[in-house]
């Protein structure tokens, strides 16, 4: 007879070992070196080149593939997670811890992006000139705030009419924000139903997980969408646009680099988690958003690390990751505005008192909400410049180096997105320590894995 424990068991892919070429991660990075060298080739060639624009049209599909599945995901993933949070014994605390730590790690980056502006002074020692200043076609304010808590319709459409060369074109677009709300309601709604609504709920998860099995087709095209966003980015923009604003520039990435590789780590070691295996489950995710330049086109991929490599229930992650992806955005929305609006105040020659940096702070911590649907940072800016009674022409002087600038925006706010459901989850005793504590690569979004097990608060 043979001895079944000697006997290895079979491996359930059949054998061997996959090739270092078939990693997915691996694929994703010769993605971004392939996107390199297009992109130095395709700007020696000319913006306008065949070139240059097959790498702006494969990278724009991409984006434009993911933002697609987001309606759907949101919707169905927050109304299962409504549905899922009985089984949480914790579930209110699990939302108040939510939002203090949301608004705990902003109030943190904004710490150090007025710390910085003050310190480089980057509105003194830069070669722009005023002729550059305007005002941006968008702009935000705290009307958009309360008019995005309000859905206009139950699809969170908005249509956006725009007039170039006398002719007039209309576009239609979602807000996540209001999404997010619907949402809730509609799950709150089912919850309260009971029985009556289980079949609905029943068709809802069914739903999810068919968008879930097309996110990861979409996700397997990642490589094509590395290569054609980061190449389109340097044969658009290169970096030769940042002479005239460096400390600006410089200010700008050092605050987001001490947030991502300082702050975070800190509150992580902090809760007894190690930041390395943080960054090993969530870099996919921060990489993604970086080359994308879009929080709410990485929404997918973030909730999938957070549940699948970080060890989040989905109930909690489904409800949290769309939440901060509208509005948790330690990039954009609390580290450059605070060195923005203290560039744009040195530049004009007007002084800030204790007053204007604790509304920079409030703004920080509360309008990000107020961008919420809203595309760029510059939006959150002029929310920040009106609020402190600077002059929003200042915006325009930052517009020139704008988009480089937003790739390491958008990969801190997706970092962030990320980081606070996991110490949430931790705090509240609800995280899988396991999982979390094993290095996973973004081999791991397979939307057919089961849903991680909720687990009540000891």
């Amino acid at each position: 007879m043979t001895d079944a424990a000697a006997t290895p068991p079979a491996k359930p892919d059949g054998g061997g070992k996959k090739p270092l070429w078939a990693n997915f991660g691996v694929q994703v990075l010769l993605g971004m070196a392939a996107g390199l060298v297009l992109g130095l080739i395709a700007r020696n060639a000319g913006a306008d080149s065949a070139l240059a624009e097959a790498l702006r049209v494969s990278g724009d599909l991409f984006v434009q593939l993911l933002r697609a599945l987001v309606p759907p995901m949101v919707f169905t993933a927050i109304v299962a997670s409504i549905a899922n949070l009985k089984e949480l014994s914790n579930a209110a605390r699990l939302v108040v811890q939510t939002l203090i730590w949301f608004m705990i790690t902003a109030l943190i980056a904004v710490g150090v992006g007025m710390a910085l502006g003050l310190l480089f002074q980057p509105g003194l020692h830069t070669t722009v000139t005023e002729a550059a200043a305007r005002v941006p076609a968008s702009s935000g304010s705290w009307i958009d705030f309360l008019r995005g808590l309000f859905p206009a319709n139950m699809l969170g459409l908005e249509a956006r009419t725009r007039e170039a060369d006398g002719v007039f074109t209309t576009s239609l677009s979602f807000n996540v924000l209001q999404i997010v709300v619907i949402s809730i309601v509609v799950g709150v709604a089912a919850l309260r139903l009971g029985e009556k609504a289980e079949a609905f709920l029943a068709f809802n998860r069914a739903a999810l997980l068919v968008v879930r099995k097309i996110l990861w087709w979409v996700i397997r095209l990642t490589p094509i969408g590395a290569a054609g966003l980061l190449g389109n980015a340097i044969a658009r923009y290169g970096w030769e646009t940042l002479s005239s604003l460096g400390a600006f520039a410089g200010a700008i990435y050092l605050g987001l680099a001490i947030v991502l590789f300082v702050v975070y780590p800190a509150i992580l070691m902090a809760h007894g988690l190690n930041p390395l295996r943080y960054f090993a489950g969530a870099w996919p995710a921060i990489q993604l958003g970086f080359l994308s330049r879009s929080s709410i086109g990485t929404l997918p991929v973030t909730q999938s690390v957070t549940e699948h490599n970080l060890g989040v229930p989905r109930a909690y992650a489904a409800f949290a990751v769309p939440l901060g992806a509208t509005t948790k955005m330690d990039g954009c929305a609390a580290i450059y505005p605070a060195i923005a609006a203290i560039f744009v105040a040195q530049f004009y020659g007007i002084e800030l008192g204790l007053q204007e940096y604790v509304l920079i702070a409030f703004v920080s911590v509360i309008g990000s909400a107020a961008t919420a649907g809203l595309t760029g940072a510059i939006v959150m800016l002029t929310l920040t410049l009106s609020t402190l009674g600077l002059p929003l022409q200042g915006a325009g002087l930052l517009l020139a180096i704008d988009p480089i600038l937003d790739m390491g925006r958008t990969a801190v706010n997706v970092a962030g997105q990320a980081l606070v459901p996991t110490i949430v989850a931790k705090r509240e005793g609800v995280l899988d320590q396991a999982r979390y504590d094993s290095v996973h690569g973004i081999d791991s979004f397979d939307p057919d894995r089961e849903p991680l097990p909720a687990k009540a608060a000891e």
